[in-house]
């Protein structure tokens, strides 16, 4: 999680450079990194979805994303192609409405104001909904993230939420929001008279989860997606140290005051959850359950 002015955001602001490297080195965890070749979807669904009119290309939906916030959009190292569940639920979206899917790379923080301007029809990346977005777009809510620890399986030290670390050593992205939240931590554990959390801040989530790995800390602390893709791609190895923290809904964005779009796209998302693909999504990714959004 990155602050991006006054906006926060649930998203890594890592570069494209570093997610490639996270990609390409998983393999000292699994011989793949799973997930993406799964297919748990139809590829003939019927589209019961009229779709909007004003689409930039007729029969296809523009999609704005930043790829590089695995699991939930990023890039494919060896195919190319935006994957992730954030990528398989506007394709369903899309499938609905009888539309091909049209994926474009944005900035993160100026993607809002390209979808005002009309370069794409509707953004998915992460988004968290809060004041500032809402005066710029509107936004159908379909995600739950937060912040966790990941911590070793069965969780030996009992560690359940940052006042637990006084004294031990946690592993944390730089500039993320979890760093900032680790040193109010540190502050609480000083002025109660406990031991300092012995942080070690990265560049890459990769590097911080392999802190973990070898024992260099007690655990680490990321966006709650995160925790959960590490968890699939490390079956009996981690799990998460207490529970979600600071909890935000993020929401697929379309254009401010666009009634016709926001309709239509509720209507397809709806008609998503309702057939069970979205909870089969959230099953293919490796996602916690309490990130869905009832």
């Amino acid at each position: 999680m990155h602050l991006y002015g006054s906006l926060v955001s649930r998203r890594g602001k890592t570069p494209l450079v570093l997610i490639m490297c996270l990609l390409l080195s998983c393999a000292f965890f699994v011989a793949a990194c799973g997930g993406s070749s799964d297919s748990v979807t139809s590829s003939s669904v019927k589209p019961s979805v009229t779709p909007p009119a004003d689409l930039i290309s007729k029969g296809t939906l523009t999609v704005g994303t930043n790829s590089t916030y695995p699991p939930q959009e990023y890039k494919d190292v060896t195919t190319g192609k935006d994957v992730g569940f954030d990528m398989d639920l506007i394709t369903e979206m899309a499938k609905r409405m009888g539309l091909q899917v049209a994926v474009k790379q944005g900035n993160f923080d100026t993607i809002i104001d390209d979808l005002t301007s009309k370069r794409y029809d509707v953004v998915i990346s992460g988004v968290t909904i809060n004041a500032p977005r809402e005066q710029k777009a509107d936004f159908i809510p379909y995600f739950n993230a937060g912040q966790s620890l990941l911590v070793r399986k069965g969780n030996p030290e009992k560690i359940q939420s940052p006042k637990d670390l006084c004294g031990k050593g946690v592993g944390v992205q730089n500039t993320t929001v979890e760093q900032d939240s680790l040193t109010q931590a540190n502050k609480a554990c000083l002025a109660a008279g406990k031991p300092a959390i012995k942080v070690t801040a990265l560049d890459s989530q990769n590097d911080v989860v392999q802190l973990l790995v070898d024992g260099r800390v007690s655990a680490t602390y990321q966006d709650s997606p995160v925790t959960d893709y590490y968890m699939k791609l490390n079956p009996g190895q981690f799990q998460i140290g207490g529970s979600i923290t600071d909890q935000a809904i993020e929401g697929i964005a379309t254009r401010k005051g666009d009634q016709e779009m926001g309709k239509a796209l509720k209507a397809a998302y709806d008609a998503v959850k309702r057939d069970g693909t979205y909870d089969k999504l959230f099953e293919k990714w490796g996602l916690n359950a309490q990130q869905e959004v009832r």
